[in-house]
């Protein structure tokens, strides 16, 4: 007898293959039979004539750890609700893990008040372990974010790295990958990381090449500096041989536009070359970025307290100010969305607040960037919808949230939060597939779960199949719709019926349920390891 039996659905197993009707068996957390099951019986038995019945979501850019979500909203509902049953962390260059001193954990203080927060670990395998004992929801797996090695070496200096510094950077990834790390990550648009070599990244992907790992990169730019960004991401791939997957792949700013199709082909003929190759996508045309971007590169360089040092003398004040000016930067998209401020200012755009003070918008910029100690989250309308849909429908995107997990409470802070929090991955299956039809049901779902899963070697989820952890999700194509916009972000995704995390019910008829399920995924060890 089974502990549960799904019966009736319309099962797209992950890899792309035709739809079929049957039933799903779950037994002890794992599938246990795909097929016709009339003659048997279940302690639970679930009709889903009508529904999709499929993998969890693997959502591979996700911040739940860097905004501390992981810890402060463990049920993670707005991930849950778009039927999302493991992320993955450690992106964009920074993770929790590993430190080389406790004062590294500043490296996410563009994200989060580090000053609220309290940890007690160093390792790897020490952060894991914590993370188990909170009891999370979903499954999470982390990268080990370059920007996080490098700054517990040099700390706030911008400088080239050591030869005995890279040593210790090597040895620290090592073990890491040891303990469970998935890969490896950075985030060659940050400050403290944009001085690194392409030879320093290339050295520390070899190593996750040999322990099997994935190398994702947040690139070095995504504007006019795109085309030269993939190249260095695919040259650093084609030299080692690992695994690489560009993070939210996009196209900024309207005169930038162009170079998306570029960017893609030269994705393209990387596979074809035997270069194991993918980028992820949002379905948004608007981003979420740190304000202090729309600065000059040398204004920020040295962290936090070097960049507010130099906003606040009055000759370089000038300087960024001209600099600012002449860039060309559309400033009218950019919209404060969380801040250490007076809640009143997030929703509202730079613009409208320069001219509410009589001000220039440069000059607003640096005032908000100094008030706020630096901290400041802008959502900026500046992507292609005609690019989003091109990423989305490449064979060899996979769909990503590059957003964390919240719940409806969180609204109460004032803060302004994406939409790709609350409504990724149903819009893209209401938008693009069902709506429009610019993608299959079989090819979307494969993009949300069997590639992703196989990509960042979760061998076990991802797909249905027997003896795979019991990771599903049964939604209402119908009815499966994303609600969440960027006036109003804080609103559920519907359609989604029932959510299984290790076989068991996070969300039940509709309802989340008090299940912590969710398991800390490791990567699995590999033969060839020295």
């Amino acid at each position: 007898m089974y502990d549960l039996i799904i019966r009736n659905g319309t099962i797209i197993d992950g890899t792309g293959n035709p739809k079929f009707v049957g039933d799903v068996a779950v037994s002890e957390g794992r599938i246990s039979y795909l097929g016709d099951l009339h003659n048997e019986h279940a302690h639970r038995e679930i009709e889903a004539f009508g529904k999709y019945v499929t993998p969890g979501f693997v959502d591979v850019n996700n911040h739940s750890d860097t905004y501390w979500r992981i810890f402060l909203d463990p049920a993670m509902e707005s991930l849950l609700y778009q039927g999302v049953t493991t992320i993955i962390g450690g992106n964009c260059g920074s993770s929790l893990a590993p430190l080389a001193n406790h004062e590294v954990i500043r490296s996410i203080q563009k994200w989060v008040d580090v000053k609220k927060i309290s940890f007690n670990w160093l390792s790897m395998e020490e952060f894991l372990k914590v993370v188990q004992q909170k009891g999370l929801a979903l499954n999470f797996g982390t990268l080990v974010g370059h920007g996080t090695l490098r700054r517990g070496l040099v700390g706030d200096q911008t400088r080239d790295i050591s030869p005995m510094e890279m040593k210790t950077m090597k040895k620290m990834l090592v073990r890491a990958m040891k303990e469970g790390a998935l890969g490896f990550s950075t985030g060659l648009v940050y400050t403290h990381a944009k001085l690194a070599s392409t030879r320093e990244i290339a050295e520390l992907a070899e190593i996750v090449k040999k322990y099997n790992g994935v190398y994702t990169t947040h690139i070095r730019g995504e504007g006019e500096e795109l085309i030269r960004a993939v190249e260095e991401a695919i040259r650093i791939a084609s030299e080692t041989g690992v695994r690489l997957q560009i993070s939210h792949l996009k196209a900024m700013g309207k005169k930038n536009w162009k170079l998306m199709e570029e960017a893609l082909n030269l994705i393209e003929t990387a596979r074809t070359s035997g270069i194991d190759v993918h980028f992820d996508v949002y379905p948004y045309t608007s981003t979420g970025s740190v304000l202090y971007i729309t600065l000059p590169d040398w204004a920020t360089e040295g962290g936090k307290t070097m960049m507010l040092s130099r906003l606040k003398d009055p000759e370089t004040r000038k300087r960024i100010v001209k600099e600012m000016h002449g860039n060309g930067f559309d400033y009218s998209k950019v919209i404060i969305s969380i801040s250490a401020l007076d809640k009143t200012l997030n929703r509202k755009s730079v613009v409208e607040l320069a001219e509410a003070q009589g001000k220039t918008v440069e000059d607003v910029i640096i005032d908000i960037l100094i008030a706020s100690d630096g901290q400041v989250i802008t959502m900026m309308e500046v992507l292609s919808e005609k690019n989003v849909n091109k990423a989305v429908i490449n064979p060899f995107s996979i769909i990503s949230s590059n957003g964390s997990g919240y719940n409806l409470v969180h609204q109460e802070t004032g803060e302004m939060v994406h939409p790709r929090n609350f409504g990724t991955f149903p819009r893209v299956l209401a938008t693009y597939v069902r709506d429009h039809g610019l993608v299959s049901w079989e090819e979307a779902i494969a993009k949300m779960s069997g590639l992703p899963a196989k990509k960042f070697g979760l061998l076990d989820r991802g797909i249905l199949a027997p003896g795979n952890y019991a990771d599903i999700v049964i939604f209402d194509p119908e009815k499966i719709k994303d609600l969440a916009t960027v006036e109003n972000p804080y609103l559920y995704s519907q359609g989604i019926n029932y959510v299984l995390i290790n076989g068991q019910f996070a969300l039940d008829d509709g309802n989340i349920t008090d299940q912590r399920a969710g398991q800390v995924l490791r990567r699995k060890s590999s033969l060839f390891e020295f």
